[in-house]
């Protein structure tokens, strides 16, 4: 079914945000983002205030991605849409839309994974970004997951290593809460930890054996140091915000930095690529790169605005997916788990 010009239109609403993209092929024509800053009172996300802002922004929000693209709606050659994981309520609506308006236009409609997504970002033709060649290893980090995966082709990945427990953007997100930062609290550990000293608290690392995580050990250990030390002296975070931030982020990223060098023994593979909003963190871009550095690996950061959620890179999944006539019939139905 290709033709020179694909013209994928992609939906995410898989947490708060309410996303939406044009892809030409693997180009990205628009790529437009709602965001809900409702949820900043409540310091984490509401199910059911988020899926009603997604049904208030979904509209708009396609409609600006089509119009910036400087196209029509009967130009589109498909519609791929996020399936899960997220909250069912967000979902729904993404799904609904996707399904009326594929069905409206008669072109086919493409389910996607979101976690397939954060990988593929990579495949989105960005000047300046080179794309990784299959095998490769992507180490996906973002507020619901924490997975090493081998990624052997487009639509053939194999998780290898994962979180037991919490993954690593609640423990950024906790960490923060306890440290009486407001919501969303990761890129605020991220920003006082440029000013710190990572070595002025060594936290330890959990002992989980071969590939796997385990961070929620990690957060109690937080937590217990930083109420000790408040009990001792009431202004202990003012004053030391910075070296605690510094130390946080210091043992999050030896953590992953010690896994992927063991995925990388493991299966003899030196592409490494970093997904999931997490991997914005310029501590642990920072470190990916020095570590490639020292062991020759190649290492491939996205571009910034697609480290979070948006639909960019569900729209490169969709134009592989109509490359291969991957297409969904309007029974499927959105999953709040789903298999990888």
């Amino acid at each position: 079914m290709y033709n020179k010009s694909t013209y994928i239109l992609a939906i995410e609403s898989s947490c708060d945000d309410t996303a939406a993209a044009i892809l030409c092929n693997d180009k990205v024509l628009s790529n437009e983002v709602a965001r809900q800053s409702i949820h900043e009172e409540y310091g984490g996300v509401v199910p059911e205030l988020a899926s009603r802002a997604h049904q208030q922004n979904i509209v708009p929000v396609i409609d600006v991605a089509i119009k910036k693209a400087g196209i029509t709606k009967e130009q589109l050659s498909a519609i791929a849409f996020t399936q899960g994981p997220g909250l069912m309520g967000s979902l729904l609506v993404g799904s609904s839309f996707a399904k009326s308006m594929a069905m409206a236009l008669e072109i086919p409609l493409i389910a996607v994974n979101h976690m397939h997504a954060h990988i593929l970002a990579h495949f989105i033709d960005e000047e300046g970004f080179d794309k990784p060649e299959f095998p490769f290893l992507a180490l996906t980090i973002s507020g619901g997951h924490t997975q090493i995966v081998k990624v052997n082709s487009f639509f053939n990945m194999e998780i290898i290593g994962e979180t037991t427990d919490d993954a690593v953007g609640e423990a950024f997100d906790k960490s923060a809460k306890i440290l009486g930062l407001p919501y969303p609290g990761g890129p605020l550990i991220d920003k006082y930890a440029k000013l710190g000293n990572p070595k002025a608290y060594p936290f330890t690392k959990p002992k989980v054996d071969g590939l796997d995580f385990s961070f929620s050990g990690l957060k109690t250990q937080i937590l217990y140091f930083v109420q000790k030390n408040v009990k001792e002296n009431p202004n202990f975070i003012e004053e030391h915000l910075n070296d605690i931030c510094a130390s946080i982020q210091h043992i999050i990223i030896k953590i992953l930095m010690e896994k992927v060098k063991m995925a990388v023994e493991q299966t003899g593979i030196t592409q490494i690529a970093i997904g999931g909003g997490v991997s914005a963190n310029s501590g642990i871009r920072s470190a990916l790169k020095e570590t490639e550095a020292k062991y020759g690996w190649k290492t491939f950061i996205p571009k910034f605005e697609y480290t979070t959620d948006n639909a960019a890179m569900i729209g490169i999944v969709g134009y592989h997916k109509y490359l291969e006539n991957h297409f969904s019939t309007a029974s499927v139905v959105s999953k709040a788990r789903i298999e990888f």
